[in-house]
């Protein structure tokens, strides 16, 4: 079993949000959106070199795991925009279904956080825009 199906598995398994895995380490997470990637850049987390397998992976959440450092990535739903940046950074892409944007959780519109990354195409400055977003929703 590779370490993607092992993240895979995990993922459905265990009804995780994001699931990482390289050799015998696991790092998961029930939190929903950017929030756990979010907290593992924060907390200085190394996961160079992981497998990471997430429910929905966004043009945000694309650039996160670009900052994190995983190789490979699955996602049951990926928006086409997360699949370009991630190929242009050679994260190897696998995925249930693409769609062309992700939708907010009340299904009314766009994510809020693809929404404020959709013109930047740098990781650091998508991060930047990530940060500042959650600061204007949690007012």
């Amino acid at each position: 079993m590779t370490e993607l199906e092992r993240a895979k598995g995990l993922l459905n398994e265990n009804g995780y949000t994001c699931v990482f895995c390289k050799d015998e380490t696991v790092i998961s997470s029930y939190e929903r959106g950017v929030k756990p990637l979010l907290g593992l850049l924060d907390g200085g987390t190394d996961t160079k070199g992981f497998s990471a397998a997430d429910k929905v992976v966004g043009k945000a959440a694309a650039f996160l795991y670009v900052l994190l450092g995983v190789k490979e990535i699955y996602a049951h739903i990926i928006s086409i925009p997360a699949l370009e940046v991630l190929g242009r950074y050679n994260i190897r892409t696998e995925y249930g279904e693409a769609v062309d944007s992700v939708r907010n959780r009340t299904n009314t519109g766009f994510c809020p956080m693809e929404t404020a990354v959709m013109e930047i195409d740098e990781p650091n400055k998508a991060l930047e825009a990530v940060r500042e977003k959650l600061k204007q929703l949690n007012k």
